[in-house]
């Protein structure tokens, strides 16, 4: 069986799995918030993915969406903790998976402000995720700034990869992207 035949057997594993990092319940405070990025599968690669796709970019993109994703999803966050529905945001979410696994596979080109809107629109439902679960948090704003502060943490590694130099590097950074891409498909497949 060839590389790409097993991993793409391995991603359709995963096909049964919802979206793992919406899951409520008690939380607690800063630590809590930093680790919670880390558990669901889907925030993990969204935010690598982000970060991928800056590193590949270069200038000015490799700063500037790894500014607006945070932004955007706190104050996402921010709305979904008061209460505004955002409908289809668990779709939304595996949406964002598959759309930047391909932006990252494809190392697609866009205009600064382009990528800006895409990150945005991204950031919106992981925001709400969030944010809709903020109000069962012992300490909202503490857990808050945790998963943002895990967020840009989650960038800054796939910044690290996407700038990797050397043709071996590039493919294997837009394989990685089309497995992200796998990955939201299947998530999507589940919906």
């Amino acid at each position: 069986m060839s590389r790409i035949a097993a991993a793409v057997a391995a991603l359709a594993l995963l096909a049964p799995l919802p979206a793992a990092a919406h899951v409520g319940g008690d939380l607690g405070g800063l630590a809590a918030g930093l680790l919670h990025p880390l558990t669901g599968l889907d925030h993990l690669l969204a935010m690598v993915a982000v970060g991928l796709w800056a590193g590949q970019s270069g200038r000015p993109a490799v700063w500037l969406l790894p500014i607006v994703f945070p932004a955007v999803m706190a104050a996402a966050a921010a709305a979904g903790a008061a209460g505004l529905a955002l409908p289809g945001v668990e779709v939304g979410i595996a949406a964002s998976l598959a759309a930047l696994g391909l932006l990252v596979a494809l190392a697609l080109r866009a205009s600064p402000a382009v990528r800006a809107v895409a990150v945005g629109l991204f950031a919106l439902v992981h925001g709400h995720a969030h944010g809709t679960e903020l109000p069962d948090a012992a300490h909202p704003l503490l857990f808050g700034a945790g998963f943002v502060a895990a967020t840009l943490l989650l960038h800054l590694v796939g910044i690290a990869l996407g700038a990797l130099p050397g043709t071996l590097a590039a493919k294997t950074v837009r394989l990685g992207g089309g497995a992200i891409a796998a990955v939201g498909a299947a998530l999507l497949v589940g919906f």
